[in-house]
Parts: structure tokens; C-alpha cells; sequence
């Protein structure tokens, strides 16, 4: 064996990915920039100095073109992190549970399933320990479990599939967009329509790996989008609104509402942290900054979820509660338009 066997032959795969039948040739260090999350152009060329960047089984430098078909590795000097999923006694409020689903009213706060930085604590560790006497659930099975996210900070509701079963038929569902889900949440400034549609591929934004950008339909980046929005309150310089899910993509109500000029309220990521609409009076700024110490996280909750149980056929809907730090920002808003304060 040589030496750059002997090399290879400690490395460990922690990312592929095969460039798709339509890319055009690009440079492999903004590819997978373009792909990999929580990275940095500038550390991915310096993986590739390293020799960790490989195409095609074969290391190469961060000006190499990948072409369509091409197998982009990031191979690493280490293990990946073991991400076994362990049962953890995290408390969970539970909507409804029989032998083939369980539908969970998630907490702001908590993250959904392992990944960098989460390895431990997330809502999926929590399922394998409420499940953790059921034999034929496995954890660590694709084949059961989530089949849809909701992020971090926002609140609502998920539903986990028991069976390999329920996962087809509830995976099914979503994809052919039977599903009905339904969100609240507090925008910035004045929605002036009372209803409307917003339809804009969801892409990872280049300039910040953490957020997600709109693009155009029809976009070759990114992927089809669709949010349809309905205003329930107005407040002057925020409006509550309801949002209903076409489509499921990551951050999408959070990006979509941002592109047309209405971050949500609190949300950091997206602009909604900034005091962007309303007076410059002291008094004014102290009442937005108390709000935010309310609700300090994206004011966005999954309130309704529908869907046609994978055994029964019968139509299944959920409705859950505004939490009380939506509640009570909600609250603080309709006293001070309505002349309460």
C-alpha cells in the first residue's frame, strides 16, 4: 500500500453528494458552499488545501469544475459524530396517540431532531423515550418517526408515524399536498390585502448559510414554494395573520413574508429583531423592546394540522392553542390599538 492509500484509508465520509443531470460547471468550493450548511467558503478551501475535498473518489484542489454527475466528498480526518438516536426523559404534550400515530404540540425552544450543535435534547430523543416500550418502534429507522419539521422557536403541531406504514401514507400525503396545516403569526408593518398568495422558490440564502431567500418561480436554484396568507387583526404597525401551507419548505412562511416586506415579529434571523415600523419616540421603542422580552423568538405557531389517518381513512384534525408568550405579545398589541393602554 503507498503512501496516499495509507492516507486515504484514514479518512471518513462526512458529506456526498451527486451534482444533478443540469449543473453547469462550477468551481467545487462554491458548490458545496452552495450545499453544505453551517460552513464557510473559506473553510471549505481550506478542507480542499488539506485534501479532504475529493470528486469522484479523487482528492482535488478548490478551483476543480464539478460537473453534472460528479460525486462531491468532504472527506475528514475523524469520525462523524455519532448521531444513534438514545431515548431521553424530556416531558412532551402529547394531542393524540393511537397504534399508528402520535401527534405532538411542540414547546418553543425545543429542536426537533439532531444536528450540529443538538446532538442531544431534541424532540426526537423525547419520541424514543415516550415509545421506548414499543418493540417495533426503532428510533433509528427512517422508516418511522417524523414526517414533517416545524423549527426550533417556532410552536405547534407535528405528527410521528408509529409504522413503516402510517410513514408511506403520511409521507404520501404531504407530498401530494392533502395535508392541511395552518400557522399564526405576528408580522411587521401593515398588511394592506386582506388575503393573498406568495409564490417564490425557497433557496439557501448565499450570503448567510442560517437563512433561506426567495427567488423568482421558475428559478432554476432553489425549490417551488407556495404560502397563502389571511389577515385576522390589524395593529397599525404589526398584523396578525394566518398563514396555510401549499408546500413545506424550510423557513418558508418565515422567508416568504420577508420578501414581501413583512418579517415576522422577533425573528431574528429575518430582520424581525430591528424596531422596523412604528414611531421614534422613546416611549414607543420601550414598548416594542418589552414586547420582544414577551416573545423573544419568532412569533410563529402551527396551529391546525389535517391529515386522513393511514389506517381508518377517517379525516383527522388538531387544533392547538396559541402558546402563552404568543398570547400575551398578541395581548400587549390589540391593548395598545384598541386604547387599553
Amino acid at each position: 500500500m503507498n503512501g496516499i492509500d495509507e492516507e486515504e484509508s484514514l479518512l471518513y465520509e462526512h458529506f456526498r453528494i451527486v451534482a444533478d443531470k443540469g449543473q453547469e460547471p462550477m468551481r467545487v468550493d462554491k458548490f458545496l458552499f452552495v450545499h453544505l450548511e453551517h460552513s464557510s467558503r473559506n473553510r471549505i478551501q481550506k478542507a480542499a488545501e488539506a485534501g479532504f475535498v475529493h470528486v469522484n473518489d479523487r482528492p482535488v484542489k478548490s478551483n476543480h469544475k464539478v460537473k453534472a454527475g460528479d460525486v462531491v466528498t468532504l472527506m475528514l480526518d475523524r469520525p462523524r459524530h455519532d448521531t444513534t438516536i438514545e431515548p431521553e426523559d424530556i416531558p412532551l404534550v402529547v394531542a393524540y396517540e393511537d397504534d399508528d400515530v402520535l401527534v405532538i404540540d411542540k414547546p418553543a425552544g425545543l429542536v426537533v431532531h439532531p444536528g450540529v450543535g443538538n446532538f442531544h435534547g431534541t424532540l426526537v430523543n423525547a419520541v424514543a423515550w415516550h415509545l421506548r416500550e414499543l418493540d417495533s418502534y426503532d428510533p433509528n429507522d427512517p422508516e418511522v418517526g417524523l414526517v414533517h419539521r416545524i423549527d426550533k422557536d417556532t410552536s405547534g403541531l407535528l405528527v410521528v408515524a408509529k409504522t413503516p406504514e402510517a410513514k408511506t401514507s403520511l409521507g404520501k400525503q404531504f407530498f401530494d399536498k392533502t395535508t392541511h396545516r395552518s400557522y399564526v403569526a405576528l408580522v411587521w408593518g401593515n398588511v394592506v390585502a386582506d388575503e393573498g398568495r406568495i409564490e417564490g422558490n425557497i433557496a439557501r440564502d448565499p450570503k448567510d448559510r442560517l437563512r433561506m431567500t426567495t427567488l423568482p418561480p421558475g428559478s432554476e436554484e432553489g425549490k417551488p414554494a407556495v404560502t397563502h396568507y389571511r389577515v385576522m387583526e390589524r395593529y397599525g404597525y404589526t398584523t396578525l395573520v394566518e398563514c396555510r401551507l401549499e408546500t413545506g419548505r424550510t423557513h418558508q412562511i418565515r422567508a416568504h413574508m420577508r420578501s414581501i416586506g413583512h418579517p415576522l415579529f422577533a425573528d431574528e434571523r429575518y430582520g424581525g429583531m430591528e424596531i422596523i415600523r412604528g414611531e421614534r419616540t422613546s416611549s414607543y421603542q420601550a414598548y416594542v423592546r418589552n414586547c420582544f422580552k414577551i416573545c423573544p423568538r419568532q412569533a410563529l405557531h402551527a396551529r391546525t394540522l389535517g391529515f386522513v389517518h393511514p389506517k381508518t381513512g377517517r379525516q383527522m384534525d388538531f387544533t392547538s392553542e396559541l402558546p402563552d408568550d404568543m398570547r400575551g405579545l398578541i395581548d400587549k398589541w390589540r391593548k395598545r390599538t384598541f386604547g387599553l393602554l
